[in-house]
């Protein structure tokens, strides 16, 4: 009893401290529902638990849901620790990653999903899996989403494009509206994208509270009154700029957002959309800008961007050169045909990869440097001369124009602090005459460590060593452990673990990692943690009894099998494995539950659901499998271990499978004049059922073999193309269902046997997709060549050297491949256009594209993770009209390859628009990078040589380990 009183005046109040011995509580919890969304928007839900003994530790989490139609049944949808946790329509849109789960802390996650449908419409439950052994708490939390249609209504005045004098007035009216029954507020923003920039700009914008808000770039104009949005009636948004601006041309638009209020009291976006674009030309009363040049701040060491945007009309029919400038010296210039050449005092640079320039678009041109370095610290200036080809096809300039000085800063490195922390599992149960083993995790090493194990048990006052290991990788038992099998490894270099076999009871007890990090011309840093180890008698661990039960021990197609593996006497750490043994064969591992609650899974989690039922004197390990099918019939067996193992029943279940009546349209030979559009058509006449999904393969057989030309998956989804057609190709599907080939622009390398091969594929009770059956049609493509076709005949042998060569270099140096066109039209409408390809030796690229030099001069680099390292280091030059050369800078082993060019020649018709006319490649050069150091084994050269129509072959061996100067 707890009384306030009253002693001469003063207050006295009792203060009551509860520790409390047992486990922390835990609690999940979601956002309050319901969640009002609309049709086709995203949806994210946070989850988010607390009361775990250890809160720095990663949590994992499982999202289910119940439709309204059926809300006695859960429906799998995503995990953060199992990437098959799905049920089977989720687990598609899960691996297409329409639907994700990201993490926010080790202790919350973020549900997405990219685009809801109507059938999204649930309760969705997120549970945190509890890895700790005992429960105590919440693990689960549940919140109601609603789907709602899409009413928001958004549209503009003008749509056509407008063109005004700097100074004029300009009024847009946006009409916005929404239908939807529930409460919600609207905001409205007027948008500016100018060309080259990547983020439209906001104008001016009403917010949700009906607050007036300009855009950055336009305060000041908006200050004096010049710019303006009003609203008229319910649905009327007028924009009124009072004197436009050259930096106000661009695309303009309205865009609206519909908000809702959640029970939480927050607000959220439901839907936005924008209305049609404006096109708006403002033409300067001043003259014609050219450039904006812009560049930012930044620090020593990283990245400068100068890019540098065109702003005039009809930039992609007209010619520039463009130069950077540091000072009055020049850095690099890009030529009218995108030809870069670099100033002598940074070709080094260059040639190291620290300097870049290209043409990244239309009107953009970026120069890059890095690593910035201090004597970088300087004016630049960005140059731009308009240029046209003159008669004699020389180049000629029209005007200059030149941006003001930028100053670029750079600032010190900044020092990183110490961020040295170490991680140790939850608390370890071990049974008594087995092994211990803990591990020890650090994060954020910056330099050399030690670790010292230490026990606190209850015969101990603090802690004492048990053996260390130091920075120079030297191991020292503390003399109490000298007489045990004691060990500490080092796994990884930033984990350590400790290993203590043939445990007694006397090892229960607090065991704790001591890291200390020690770096250069700095004080040593250290950390700890613990956790809490039980001895657990051999002779309890000895009551364990083990029974399966099976509610039904046969089941039919579709119905769910449950089995149970009950283990009595103490909760003890067990190693738990569920298989089945089909047929005579092995059986099949399912799912191993490792004491640490961690579950490794063989088989398709889809099929399998693992519940745990934890009780006073029992624990249930159920084995759930969901939508029976012929795939899951067998006997069951549980498993489980201990120090003793254990092995229960079996039970079973038999299924059948239906018959494929898969087929396909005969296809008809065809023969088509080159250059001309060719369909190919493939029909399905007979099907095993109207639910049936289809897959397709299209096969290409001509002289050099079998190809693949593309294979879509049931979902259309391209699974392979490995034949380079460029735009070419294209695959569409249309009702029958049929499915056609479309080959544009054929050409004699088109001639040969096409395969049309189709897989049939049906959906099992639980919802996956199986292959039935696979039917194969055939045809025969024959193109002609009309001698009208003057272009191609006379490019078609545009390369003399056709035949492949050989190259050789030394690992480290400089490799240049040439490609020069030795024959071709020419004249001042012709242009050419290169794309380099590679085909590794030693990994699966094939055909790959490197570099591509199109006929405007503009540079791009195919986004392909397996060429990055390759990419950085080309270097793409063209000394003339029909040189391109492609340099490797310090060639590496794995550069090692086929290299060849593709040339296309474009012309520009009589109304300026550029035509495709031909296009080659020339002979293969196969690239041998060989390491430095290595010895190079006997190499052996032949000549063919016809003497007086006798033909001998000559050949001379070389041992260049004997003879390194022989030639």
């Amino acid at each position: 009893t707890c009384n306030i009183s009253y002693i001469n005046g003063y207050e006295f109040i009792c203060v009551l401290s509860v520790l409390y011995s047992g486990e922390a509580r835990v609690k999940t919890e979601v956002q309050a529902g319901p969640l009002y969304r609309v049709l086709g928007s995203p949806l994210y839900i946070t989850c988010s638990v607390s009361g775990f003994r250890n809160e720095n530790t990663d949590k994992h989490f499982e999202f289910r849901m119940t439709k309204p139609s059926n809300p006695n049944r859960d429906i799998q949808i995503i995990s953060s620790n199992d990437d098959n946790f799905g049920y089977s329509n989720h687990l598609i849109r899960v691996r297409k990653n329409e639907i994700a789960l990201k993490r926010l802390s080790p202790n919350s996650v973020r549900f997405e999903i990219k685009s809801l449908l109507k059938a999204d419409e649930g309760e969705y439950e997120c549970t945190a899996v509890n890895l700790e052994g005992a429960y105590d708490g919440e693990y689960s939390a549940k919140t109601v989403v609603k789907v709602i249609e899409d009413s928001l209504s958004v549209s503009s005045s003008a749509s056509t494009p407008l063109s005004l004098n700097e100074g004029e007035a300009l009024t847009l009216t946006c009409l916005a509206s929404s239908s939807t029954s529930q409460h919600t507020h609207l905001s409205v923003a007027w948008y500016l994208h100018k060309d080259g920039q990547e983020d439209a700009q906001p104008i001016i914008s009403l917010n949700r509270d009906f607050t007036l808000s300009p855009g950055q770039g336009f305060e000041r104009r908006y200050q004096a009154g010049l710019i303006r949005l009003d609203k008229w009636g319910e649905a009327a948004y007028n924009l009124q700029m009072a004197e436009v601006e050259p930096s106000d041309q661009g695309r303009i638009y309205c865009q609206a957002q519909e908000w809702i209020q959640d029970p939480d009291g927050s607000w959220y976006i439901i839907i936005q959309k924008n209305a049609e674009e404006m096109t708006l030309t403002v033409k300067a009363t001043g003259g014609e800008d050219f450039i904006d040049f812009t560049q930012s701040s930044l620090q020593e060491g990283q990245e400068l961007l100068l890019s540098c945007d065109i702003n005039t009309e009809d930039v992609e029919k007209r010619f520039f050169s463009v130069a950077w400038l540091k000072g009055s010296v020049e850095l690099a210039r890009i030529g009218p045909t995108g030809v870069l050449t670099v100033a002598p005092e940074y070709s080094v640079r260059q040639k190291n990869g620290e300097l870049r320039a290209a043409r990244t678009g239309n009107r953009n041109y970026r120069l890059i440097l890095k690593p910035v370095r201090t004597e970088d610290q300087g004016e630049y200036i960005c140059t731009v001369w308009p240029q046209e080809r003159g008669q004699d096809d020389s180049w000629q300039l029209l005007k200059l124009r030149q941006t003001l000085h930028h100053t670029i800063c750079l600032l010190p490195h900044l020092l990183t602090e110490n961020r040295l922390s170490v991680k140790m599992q939850q608390a370890v149960n071990v049974a008594e005459g087995g092994g211990l083993h803990l591990s020890c995790k650090v994060d954020g090493v910056q330099g050399q460590l030690s670790v010292t194990w230490q026990l606190k048990s209850a015969r101990m006052a603090s802690f004492t060593d048990i053996i260390s290991i130091s920075q120079e990788g030297v191991t020292e038992i503390a003399e109490e452990f000298v007489s045990r099998t004691v060990r500490v490894m080092r796994p990884a270099t930033h984990n350590f673990t400790l290993e203590l076999d043939e445990v007694t009871l006397s090892d229960s007890g607090v065991y704790q990692c001591a890291v200390s990090e020690r770096k250069p011309n700095s004080k040593t840093h250290n950390q700890t943690q613990t956790t809490t180890v039980t001895v657990i008698s051999i002779g309890k661990v000895c009551q364990c009894v083990l029974s399966l039960i099976s509610r039904k021990s046969r089941v039919t197609v579709g119905e769910k099998l449950e089995l149970m593996c009950r283990v009595r006497g103490p909760h003890m750490p067990v190693t738990v494995t569920w298989s089945v043994q089909r047929e005579a064969k092995t059986p099949d591992t399912i799912l191993t539950l490792s004491p640490n609650g961690t579950i490794s899974w063989s088989a398709d989690q889809n099929h399998y659901q693992l519940r745990v039922e934890s009780r006073k004197t029992e624990v249930i390990y159920y084995l759930l499998v969901i939508g029976t099918s012929h795939r899951e019939g067998g006997n069951y067996q549980c498993n489980v271990s201990v120090l003793l193992k254990n092995v229960c029943s079996h039970f079973g279940a038999t299924l059948n499978r239906k018959i494929s009546r898969l087929d396909v349209s005969p296809i008809p030979a065809l023969t088509r004049n080159m250059n001309t559009d060719i369909t190919i058509t493939c029909s399905i006449v007979t099907k095993t059922s109207e639910s049936s999904l289809y897959s397709i393969t299209w096969l290409h057989e001509e002289n050099a073999g079998i190809k693949t030309i593309v294979s879509l998956d049931r979902n259309s989804i391209v699974m392979e193309s490995k034949v380079d057609l460029g735009q070419r190709i294209s695959m569409r599907r249309s009702k029958g269902p049929t499915f056609e080939l479309t080959i544009r622009q054929a050409r004699i390398s088109d001639n040969g046997s096409y395969t049309c091969k189709v897989g049939e594929w049906l959906q099992d009770p639980r919802g996956e997709w199986y292959l039935l059956s696979t039917v194969s049609k055939s045809t025969v493509l024959t193109i002609t060549e009309p001698g009208e076709y003057i272009y191609f005949s006379y490019f078609r042998n545009m390369f003399t050297y056709k035949k492949e060569q050989q190259l050789t270099a030394k690992e480290g140096e400089e490799v240049e491949l040439n490609c020069n066109i030795t024959s071709g039209a020419s004249g001042s409408s012709v242009f050419y256009g290169v794309i380099w390809r590679y085909a590794a030796h030693s990994s699966s690229l094939k055909n790959a594209s490197l570099v591509e030099l199109d006929h405007t001069g503009l540079v791009s680099y195919p986004d392909n993770k397996d060429m990055r390292g390759l990419q950085e280091r080309l270097r793409l030059s063209r000394p003339t009209q029909k040189s391109f050369y492609l340099s490797i800078q310090k060639a590496h082993e794995e550069d090692s390859g086929t290299y060849w060019c593709q040339v296309d020649q474009h012309q520009l018709d009589h109304e300026a628009h550029w035509q495709l006319k031909a296009s080659d490649s020339g002979g293969a050069i196969k690239l041998s990078v060989k390491v430095t150091g290595m010895i190079t084994p006997l190499e052996v050269f032949c000549w063919n040589v016809n003497v007086l129509n006798v033909v001998a072959y000559v050949c001379m061996d070389v041992f260049l380990l004997l003879f390194p100067d022989f030639s």
